[in-house]
């Protein structure tokens, strides 16, 4: 049967309403929360702490959280995450009708968010190998549509609909977000049960956790797209702490403009997930990284050189399309190769990787615009990402993509009878057969 006949499970088409939803809301939160801390403060750095808070969950958990998904239910830990974030988001909006917003609460908030996020995204990350049995092409189709419709809701429907809800009052675009979070949650929770992998129960979750953080840091391929995104996020977060900044001062962009230059992302996001499977079979997963990896440098060089509005949105639309690629073709590559019983604690160590370095961008953003000028960090940030593609090029190649294929268990599936899975696979038996 050909890649293109073989179809989705049924359980897919709820996950990615699931998703879809809460990808909505996400957006019209991306677009309000820093337009609602400037209602408050126009100290930059006081942006990067908001900014910031909503990533430190990866630092401080983020081996450990894999390490739990790896031992949960990955289905019941995705609407248990939805849920209680949905249930968090009516404490900033109750302070917005009572006045009593400040930017610590809204730190606060930010950081449960994304401890939320840290175990919605894992148990996800882990439970859609598992939906449709390790196969690279359904992997690969299934990344494509689930990335599309983040892209377009989170960016291109969501911050528009974000600026205009604020208009409505503060508290409007976070009750909006919670609804997503509620809605996505009820969906999760009709979603089929997948079994749990076989982890060593004896050992202490510590134990582990290490296990995990070793088997990414001890294969060059895994290495690779891990570190990518860990520079990626040091440069994005230091463009997304003054964006909105940049967009009002040397731009001249309104509230709801502002909405729309992130759309402008979304849109090139959009295309660049629907256009990430062609790209891969016509330049190889590994060339295709690293031409993605120089389009976001470059364009972000772009954004920072833009004179007026409409440039600027031609770059983040360039940008969006190099993300949005390469958040369908390294994942689906990952959970293509990685042992399901490693998949959270793998997952999770390269999540963590990119969101431990998210905090580092958010302040050095903050710094340089304080220090220099809000152009500034647009220029760090484009250096960082060119750097950044010439040093992982290697590590990435075709070559290292194709061995390492060869070498994971054979896919399972209707025309692929599953294999057992070797009991102790570890990340230098991988290592040795890639050339």
């Amino acid at each position: 049967m050909t890649d293109a006949a073989r179809k989705l499970p049924a359980g897919f088409g709820r996950l990615w309403t699931a998703q879809t939803v809460s990808s909505l809301g996400d957006g019209v939160t991306h677009a309000a929360l820093p337009l609602i801390t400037l209602t408050l403060t126009r100290d930059p750095m006081a942006l990067a702490v908001v900014t910031a808070a909503g990533t430190l969950p990866w630092l401080l958990f983020g081996v450990l959280g894999g390490a739990l998904v790896d031992r949960w239910d990955r289905r019941h830990t995705m609407w248990v995450a939805d849920a209680a974030r949905a249930a968090l988001l009516a404490i900033p909006a109750a302070a917005a009708v009572l006045d009593m917003l400040s930017i610590p609460l809204l730190a606060a908030v930010a950081f449960l968010l994304g401890l939320g996020g840290l175990f919605f995204d894992t148990a996800a990350t882990a439970y859609l190998p598992d939906l449709l049995h390790r196969d690279p092409a359904l992997l690969e189709r299934a990344n494509s549509r689930l990335r599309g419709a983040q892209t377009a809701m989170s960016g291109f429907a969501g911050p528009p609909a974000g600026s205009a809800l604020l208009a409505l009052g503060r508290s409007v675009p976070l009750l909006a977000d919670a609804v997503s979070f509620a809605l996505s949650a009820l969906l999760v929770r009709t979603l089929p049960a997948a079994p749990r992998p076989a982890t060593e129960a004896r050992e202490s979750l510590l134990r582990q956790a290490r296990a995990g953080a070793s088997y990414v840091f001890r294969d060059r391929l895994l290495l690779g797209l891990a570190l990518r995104p860990a520079v990626g996020n040091i440069a994005f977060l230091a463009v997304e702490t003054v964006l909105a900044l940049f967009a009002r001062e040397r731009l001249d962009i309104s509230t709801f403009g502002f909405g729309l230059l992130l759309t402008a992302e979304a849109t090139g996001g959009l295309l660049g997930a629907g256009i990430a499977s062609f790209l891969g079979r016509r330049l190889g997963t590994g060339t295709a990284l690293t031409c993605t990896a120089a389009a976001e440098g470059l364009a972000v060089l772009g954004l920072a050189a833009a004179p007026n509005p409409y440039l600027a949105g031609l770059a983040l639309a360039v940008c969006g399309a190099g993300m949005g690629a390469t958040m369908v073709l390294g994942p689906s590559l990952r959970q293509a190769i990685v042992p399901a019983r490693l998949m959270g604690r793998v997952a999770s160590t390269s999540r963590m990787l990119a969101m431990c370095a998210a905090p580092l961008g958010a302040f050095l953003g903050g710094w340089l615009a304080t220090a220099y000028d809000v152009r500034t960090p647009l220029y760090a940030a484009a250096g960082l990402l060119l750097t950044m593609t010439a040093i992982t090029a290697t590590m990435t190649s075709n070559r290292r993509v194709e061995a390492a294929l060869r070498a994971a268990a054979p896919v399972s599936g209707p025309d692929h009878p599953k294999p057992a899975e070797p009991a102790q696979t570890s990340a230098p038996d991988v290592l040795s057969r890639l050339p």
